[in-house]
């Protein structure tokens, strides 16, 4: 997969850019507050439709586009699979009347000129993104595990959005009804349909889940070994908070270096254990108002030579342990589609020592085609610099630096 050409119109910062996108590498530097990250952003935005450091989509517009009664935020990619030229356009637009306030907004998304629903484009174009804040895929809340897991299935794992936005909606109904009924001490049995819904739903995500992280581990565990000089191994271990394989005691209370292996579990199955749960729950959920277990609550803890690099692990090694997981999606990715995603790295070398810089470079190397933003030039090595196209931004405007 090749980024060809790039457009933004009244898309943050950007009032208007509209530049050819070289294969290889490719380079932006700049000062803080330039645009470098927000350029990135629109490019992981065609993969997954949000994103990775708006709390809306409305502060994405350009802030003087906004006082418009019609606003526009636009993105449009030129990109070539197999060597076959698509197009994808974003629209994020803004509507407004007289006394509206912020007014309403919507998405368009267009694909190769046909207007299409959000779930049904998301995967055309791939990308693989590292920032600063990637670091919270290991550190941070289970929320942050399970936001990574998800949008990296949802690009190559055929209708896992559309399926995750279906759970969601039906969890959302649940737990409205569970509420209800200990408000109101109601029918129980109302929650046989979506007992039903969550958990036929729910066992296809997690049946995906379960796959996933085990090739993502096997991945991940040579590339974390060699960024470690082989001193240390990187292990993921999933800990369903339904566990088809049966009552293991809720969640860990201590980190335990074991990934169990449930691939051998079936769908249906996965589905039947699920619904028998539930209902077994049942009355414990009533009481509670809420769906107590599911894909919605999972977890999934890092281990560093069984240790759980969440809680003990140095930043050095979450950051290590977060390139290992990177290159790891790079190449699960190429495996699952055929071809290799638009690698994002925004600031990756700030923190890394020379000899992972130089571990870096080499990796950088195997794909087809990176982008990294850099305040600091310096960092690169000449051969990275000559072998790469230079950008420089400011204010919103691109040069070549040549």
């Amino acid at each position: 997969m090749q980024l060809k050409h790039l457009s933004l119109t009244n898309f943050r910062n950007y009032a208007r850019l509209d530049r050819d996108v070289p294969n290889g590498l490719l380079l932006i530097t700049g000062e803080n507050g330039q645009g470098k990250t927000n350029l990135i952003e629109a490019i992981n935005f065609l993969s997954s439709f949000v994103s990775f450091q708006a709390e809306t989509d409305r502060q994405l517009i350009h802030f003087v586009a906004t006082r418009d009664p019609l606003a526009v935020g636009r993105i449009v990619a030129d990109f070539e699979v197999e060597q076959n030229p698509h197009r994808l356009e974003v629209r994020i637009i803004q509507e407004k009347e007289i006394g509206d306030g912020n007014g309403r907004l919507r998405k368009e998304v267009i694909y190769d000129g046909v207007k299409q629903k959000i779930a049904e484009v998301i995967g055309q174009f791939k990308s693989v993104i590292f920032l600063p804040q990637s670091l919270q895929i290991i550190a941070g809340a289970p929320e942050e595990r399970r936001r990574f897991l998800n949008l990296a299935l949802g690009q190559v794992i055929p209708h896992y959005s559309a399926i995750l936005a279906e759970y969601t909606r039906a969890l959302n109904q649940r737990n409205a009804l569970l509420k209800l009924l200990a408000e109101n001490n109601g029918d129980a049995n109302q929650l046989n349909y979506w007992d039903s819904e969550i958990s036929q739903l729910g066992a296809r995500l997690i049946h995906a889940r379960i796959h996933a992280l085990i090739e993502l581990e096997n991945l991940a565990y040579p590339f974390y070994r060699q960024l470690t000089h082989e001193t240390e191994i990187l292990r993921f271990v999933y800990q369903p908070s339904f566990d088809p394989l049966g009552n293991r005691g809720g969640q860990y209370t201590l980190p335990v270096d074991v990934q169990i292996d449930r691939r051998g579990l079936p769908l249906e199955q996965i589905q039947e254990s699920f619904q028998a749960k539930l209902l077994k729950l049942r009355g414990e959920e009533i009481n509670r108002g809420m769906t107590t277990i599911g894909p919605h609550r999972d977890e999934i803890r890092f281990m560093g030579n069984g240790i759980d690099l969440g809680v003990y692990g140095s930043r050095g090694q979450v950051r290590t342990a977060i390139l290992a997981l990177k290159f790891a999606e790079m190449n699960w990715m190429k495996k699952k589609s055929g071809q290799w995603p638009v690698f994002l790295l925004d600031e990756v070398l700030a923190e890394l020592d020379e000899q992972h810089r130089h571990d870096l470079f080499a990796q950088l190397s195997n794909f087809d085609q990176v982008i990294l933003t850099t305040t600091d030039i310096n960092l690169f090595s000449s051969q990275f610099l000559q072998n790469a196209q230079i950008w420089q931004v400011q204010a919103g405007q691109i040069s070549l630096l040549e």
